[in-house]
């Protein structure tokens, strides 16, 4: 493989290093049994204030300095994920800590934090990688100004300013653009990179030239990086010929790399040039499946007959992702070819992911007609995706959808009840409210919790439209209902209903309905053999592919790792489907219903940490923060905006290949340790 943007290897040392460092600070002497109970307490406290999202002066004070370094990393993460204020001077002392892990740790947790005022003392030597990171996050003039300088201060194939480029797209209007534009040529290809997907992310018409160039760089992951930011529109306002930009891509819809052969695909959908469709019709028969189903894609978007004609063959394909495609985007290319497709589908049989993709492409013919005959459908997972084509469809201004909604309101599905709700927040009037209370308690039995945020944020929509709206939200809703063990609904309701913060208190601390056991448990099983440098857990998903074997990372997500080997000795995941697969970008599964709406019935709070997400990276998937549980994905090629966003807790270490066959449709024959 071609180097990438941040390169895999040099991650894998530094894990590598990090334990083998954190091992001997830690382990150097005979004794060091005997103090493991003591660091199992002090880790199983600090799970607890995370996972409750408690911030304890005493315990932070006590763990910040505690003798292990292993111990003070993990308090440095628990105190960030937190996010209490008052977390600022603990983790800026700790940026002098003697141990580099734990310097890395507070940096990283004060990105997490986002307070200005640790910028400066991110800035004080020596640096760490982690540091760029939270300074970008942090945003502002002052982030602005300090990447300046770390872009400046060294050699650019060092760590720190090639996070600086990396980074750089978080500060939006305040990125260095030239600076990125000149870091565009580097000779470092990890810092050409860096830049080029800087600018990529920026969306900026400045940087148009820069990424125009790099289609033609040696490097796969450089020309992989410009495609992602190319467009026709942005090419447009930057005075580019559309001509001279389609030359650049043309070759490489042949290139040997198939991530820069989607990307290019993608790039060349925004041109909607049906004279165009010639140029993608060969990648419909690409061998790797992936950039056959963006071919169809593709040809969708650009449409006229030649795209409607080499759409065809997908229509009668055996494998279910280029069947689908292929009905989606001919809908999209042609309305009444379309309709006549999703129709077929309709009576093709009793797998409703048929009748699901007939919802798709009928909301791609833009036929609402029977897109509506469709929510009569008896699985709700069918009715749920004509309900999301209709709200995609129908603009917000269009009242007429309102009926509908608000029978769907008793439907059996809660997928169903909450896009019912989203629909009427739309366009909110009082009357709602009590249907919308009503749907809110009948929410409680549901297995997932949208209905609930939904009902929730359509009686806030409804409170926000005057004070007698207010009133009615707070006498029959607020103090209709009990405060609601989800901490979820407490979160949302408080920020968007003063009445529920004043009657239900405060979200913190959140039941999580585990004892100071439980967590010690965890501690003493996953995280004191990485204290000792071992290696995490492995497990192989079986695919329809071949085998991927995923190495877990328990020093980083110790509960979400628990949580995730829980579910897999239960076989969870056994037999299920991977719902979501989206071309150089991530394969999904971890859904029950199969369709992504599902979950296992908790929610888990986010354990964000450093680990970056490259090729083969596991993460947890999330509808807003806080609310993982079984939804896992893996990457197909670094994706660094998801970084320090989406818990990362495992990685592939064998079985790409197989990772990147995977089409959606296909199943997990089993995930096994």
């Amino acid at each position: 493989m071609s180097s990438t943007c941040s390169n895999r290897f040099r991650i894998r040392c530094a894990s590598r290093a990090l334990a083998l460092s954190l091992t001997a600070l830690s382990l150097c002497g005979p004794a060091a049994a005997q103090r493991d109970q003591g660091v199992v307490d002090g880790l199983a406290r600090l799970l607890a204030a995370a996972d409750t999202r408690v911030y304890d002066t005493a315990l932070f004070r006590e763990t910040l300095h505690h003798s292990d370094p292993f111990v003070r990393r993990q308090a440095a993460f628990a105190a960030g994920r937190i996010g209490d204020a008052k977390a600022l001077d603990p983790l800026i002392a700790a940026l002098g800590d003697s141990a580099p892990a734990v310097r890395a740790a507070a940096a990283f947790a004060l990105g997490l934090l986002k307070q200005p005022r640790a910028v400066a003392a991110l800035l004080v030597a020596p640096v760490q990688p982690e540091a760029v990171t939270a300074i970008a996050k942090t945003g502002g003039d002052e982030a602005a100004a300090a990447l300046t300088v770390l872009l400046g201060s060294g050699a650019s194939a060092t760590a720190v300013p090639r996070a600086a480029l990396l980074e750089a797209w978080r500060l939006g209007a305040r990125a260095p653009i030239a600076a990125l534009m000149t870091h565009a040529r580097n000779a470092d290809p990890v810092a050409r990179c860096n830049a080029v997907y800087a600018l990529a992310r920026l969306h900026t018409v400045r940087g148009v030239p820069a990424l125009v160039e790099a289609l033609a760089d040696p490097e796969a992951s450089v020309r992989a990086a410009a495609l992602r930011g190319l467009s026709r529109v942005l090419t447009d306002s930057a005075h580019v010929p559309p001509q001279d930009v389609v030359s650049r891509i043309r070759p490489l819809l042949g290139d040997g790399d198939a991530h820069v052969r989607v990307n290019a695909l993608r790039a060349l959908a925004t041109f909607h040039d049906s004279t165009l469709a010639a140029l993608a019709l060969p990648l419909a028969a690409d061998p790797d499946l992936n950039v056959a189903v963006q071919a169809e894609t593709t040809l969708g978007a650009l449409g006229g007959a030649r795209a409607v004609a080499a759409l065809q063959p997908g229509l009668a394909s055996a494998t279910f992702a280029l069947r689908r495609q292929a009905a989606i985007a001919l809908a999209q290319a042609d309305s009444a070819a379309g309709v006549a497709t999703a129709t077929a589908l309709l009576t093709g049989g009793a797998d409703w992911r048929w009748r699901s993709v007939a919802a798709e492409a009928l909301g791609a013919a833009r036929d609402r007609g029977r897109l509506e005959a469709q929510l009569a459908d008896p699985d709700g997972r069918v009715a749920v995706q004509a309900l999301q084509a209709l709200q995609r469809l129908v603009p917000d201004s269009d009242s007429s959808l309102s009926p509908r909604a608000r029978s769907l309101l008793q439907h059996a599905d809660a997928a169903v009840r909450s896009v019912a709700a989203d629909l009427l927040a739309r366009r909110p009037v009082l009357d709602d409210v009590d249907r919308l209370t009503d749907a809110y308690l009948r929410a409680a039995a549901d297995s997932f919790n949208d209905a609930r945020l939904s009902a929730v944020a359509a009686l806030a929509a409804i409170a926000g439209t005057g004070p007698d709206a207010r009133t009615a939200v707070a006498t029959r809703f607020v103090a209709r209902v009990p405060r609601p063990d989800d901490y979820l609904v407490r979160r949302l309701a408080g920020e968007k209903l003063p009445e529920a913060a004043a009657r239900w208190g405060p979200v913190a601390p959140i039941a999580t309905g585990r004892t100071l056991a439980d967590y010690r448990a965890v501690a003493r099983r996953y995280l004191v053999p990485a204290r000792r440098g071992r290696p995490g857990p492995r497990v192989t998903i079986e695919t329809e592919r071949g085998p991927v074997v995923v190495e877990l990372l328990p020093a980083e997500a110790p509960l979400t790792v628990a949580a995730f080997l829980s579910l897999v000795d239960r076989r969870y995941f056994d037999g299920s489907i991977w719902h979501r697969v989206v071309p150089n970008f991530v394969v999904q599964d971890g859904d029950p219903r199969g369709d992504g709406w599902g979950g296992p019935g908790f929610a888990l709070r986010d354990e964000v940490n450093p680990v970056r997400y490259e090729t083969g990276t596991v993460g947890m998937a999330l509808s807003g923060p806080d609310t993982g549980g079984s939804q896992f994905f893996i990457t197909h090629s670094p994706q660094p905006h998801l970084d320090g966003t989406y818990t990362v807790f495992g990685r592939v270490v064998s079985g790409l290949g197989a990772l990147d066959a995977i089409g959606q449709g296909e199943r997990i024959r089993s995930i096994h340790r």
